[in-house]
């Protein structure tokens, strides 16, 4: 089996970005890590980047657990600098993403809450079940990229700041691009879809009628293909004016009712699970983002850190 080795190639220009994003569900826990350069949660970046700033002056280390579907810890510290410290391990800050033997993925997140800044002490640690999924461009023509790199893993939950431990089933992917998301890409919403026969599905809608993206992944392979045309599906308007799906589903296979994690002017987390499926979505609008307005207000769930 393919695994991860190495950190991928970094960005460079202004613009560009690259995240690497990991979810775990734990029982009644679910939690999300993301470690950014350029930073699609910046407002900092948003307008610098315009002037030539570049991406890793504008890194970020995210870290959000939730208990029954109820946010316990926020975590959104950007820096002003990232480093490479080997072949398999970025630092951000004090947290650290970690690829190991066999492709172990661990992130260790050592931060403070924004915007009251107490103290985080937190650990993913996932061991893939599947290969490494292929680089897939996400729109015909446009420079952004999406790469399952371990689509389903064992995973462990440690926050030894609240005392949490649990186990239970992960997730781990990255997205890279060129030039900032919401100046040619508007948006997008996803959902990866553990299911109980050891094979997990990640379905990517994407706007301008282009045809979604659906992954299945199990211990042998991982397989992404160009599915039909955009499904309707009902829908529900948040308080901040954000269009969201009522429920979550697979392909024909409803899993249940969304529950929102998050929820802001230009983003929204969902969850839903029924027995053995565990699905956790997300619906991001990057034009909404880049007005002065949401811009404004993103500064106030965000704290800027010092290098470690």
């Amino acid at each position: 089996m393919n695994t991860l080795r190495d950190i991928p190639t970094l960005p460079i220009e202004a613009g560009a970005y690259r995240w690497f994003y990991a979810d775990v569900t734990a029982g009644p826990y679910s939690a999300v890590c993301i470690f950014m350069l350029g930073s699609l949660f910046s407002p900092r970046y948003s307008v610098a980047a315009r002037r030539g700033g570049r991406p890793m002056e504008h890194s970020a280390v995210n870290f959000a657990l939730y208990h029954e579907g109820v946010r316990r810890l926020w975590v959104l510290s950007e820096y002003s600098r990232a480093e490479v410290e080997s072949a398999g391990r970025l630092r951000i800050g004090r947290s650290t993403l970690t690829y190991g033997e066999g492709g172990t993925v661990r992130m260790d997140v050592e931060d403070w809450t924004a915007p009251w800044g107490r103290p985080v002490s937190a650990r993913l640690t996932l061991e893939p079940l599947t290969p490494v999924g292929e680089v897939v461009r996400l729109m015909p023509e446009l420079p952004h990229y999406w790469q399952a790199l371990a689509p389903r893993a064992r995973a462990r939950l440690e926050v030894s700041s609240l005392g949490v431990k649990a186990e239970g089933l992960g997730y781990h992917d990255t997205n890279h691009g060129e030039e900032l998301l919401g100046e040619r890409l508007a948006g997008w919403h996803w959902a990866r879809t553990h299911r109980g026969d050891a094979t997990t599905v990640v379905d990517y809608h994407l706007p301008d009628g282009v045809a979604p993206l659906r992954m299945t992944a199990c211990e042998q392979s991982v397989r992404c293909e160009r599915g039909p045309g955009p499904q309707t599906r009902p829908t529900v308007i948040t308080g901040w004016g954000l269009r969201v799906p009522t429920r979550l589903q697979t392909g024909n296979v409803e899993v249940g009712e969304a529950r929102l994690l998050e929820s802001s002017p230009f983003y929204a987390r969902l969850e839903a699970r029924k027995g053995a499926l565990d699905c956790m979505g997300e619906v991001a609008d990057f034009r909404r983002f880049h007005s002065p307005f949401i811009r404004w207000m993103a500064h106030f769930r965000t704290r800027l850190g010092t290098a470690a």
